[in-house]
C-alpha cells in the first residue's frame, strides 16, 4: 500500500500514489479499451503492454495482474467486441414489424454498430482472422451466431412473400442458407467501407438500403421461380 493512503482513505492504482481506487471491472473495461485500440491501429504484433498499459493509464504489471498476458488480453479483447456486435444486431430487430422491416433493421443495426466502433470492427475482421487459429475460432464462432440469425430472418422473409405471391414456390433450406452466408459476407465487406470513414463512402442507413435492396430483389426472383441459371444465357 502506498504511504499514507490507508490514513487517508485512498489506495494505489496502477501504482499512482494517492490516486481514488477504480472497481476491477471498470478498470478492466479501461485496459480492454486500450486493447481494442491498440491492437485495431497497431497490429497485434506491434502493439506493445507498454503501450497498452499507458492508454489505460495503469502500470503494465497490473494489466498483466488482471489480464494475465497479451494472449488473453487480444482473446478477451475479441470476446467483447463480438458479442457486442451480435447483441446490437439482435437489440436492432423490429420483432413486430415485417419479415422486411425485421431484415432491413438488423442490416441498419449491422452497419451502424461497426461505423460507430471502427477500432473493434478491425480487431474482428482483420487482426483475429490473421493473428492464428485460436484467435480466428472466436470470430468464426461469432460469425456462425449471425449467419443462423440471418438465416431465419431471411427464411421468416421468404415464407411470408411466398404467402402474398402468385405462384410462389418454397425456398429449400439450402437456398435460405446459401442467401444468409451470402448476405453476411456482403455485409462485412460494406462494413470494411463505411467503418474506414473514407470521404464519399456511404452511410449506415445507405449500406444497410444497397444490401437490402440486392437481395430483397434477388428473393422475390427466387420466390417466382425466375432465378439465374447458366442455360438461361447459354
Amino acid at each position: 500500500m502506498c504511504a499514507g493512503a490507508r490514513s487517508k482513505g485512498a489506495a494505489c492504482v496502477g501504482g499512482a500514489t494517492g490516486s481514488k481506487r477504480v472497481p476491477r471491472a471498470v478498470r478492466e473495461q479501461q485496459m480492454l479499451d486500450a486493447g481494442v485500440r491498440a491492437f485495431a491501429r497497431s497490429g497485434y504484433q506491434n502493439a506493445s503492454m507498454d503501450d497498452i498499459a499507458e492508454l489505460a493509464g495503469v502500470s503494465k504489471p497490473l494489466v498483466y495482474l488482471y489480464l494475465n498476458s497479451k494472449d488473453d488480453l487480444f482473446t478477451a479483447c475479441i470476446r467483447r467486441e463480438a458479442a457486442a456486435l451480435v447483441t446490437a444486431v439482435r437489440a436492432a430487430v423490429e420483432r413486430d414489424a415485417p419479415a422486411d422491416r425485421q431484415l432491413w433493421s438488423g442490416l441498419s443495426g449491422f452497419f451502424a454498430h461497426t461505423a460507430e466502433h471502427p477500432d473493434g470492427w478491425t480487431l474482428l475482421h482483420v487482426q483475429a482472422r490473421t493473428q492464428g487459429r485460436s484467435f480466428a475460432r472466436e470470430v468464426v464462432a461469432m460469425r456462425a451466431e449471425i449467419v443462423e440469425f440471418v438465416t431465419q430472418l431471411i427464411g421468416a422473409a421468404a415464407r411470408e412473400q411466398a404467402r402474398g405471391a402468385v405462384r410462389a414456390r418454397t425456398l429449400a433450406g439450402t437456398e435460405v442458407s446459401g442467401l444468409a452466408h451470402a448476405l453476411v459476407g456482403a455485409a462485412e465487406s460494406l462494413a470494411d467501407w463505411t467503418a474506414d470513414g473514407r470521404a464519399g463512402g456511404p452511410s449506415a442507413k445507405e449500406a444497410a438500403a444497397t444490401l437490402m435492396n440486392f437481395a430483397w430483389a434477388g428473393l422475390g426472383n427466387l420466390l417466382q421461380g425466375q432465378g439465374w441459371s447458366p442455360e438461361r444465357t447459354g
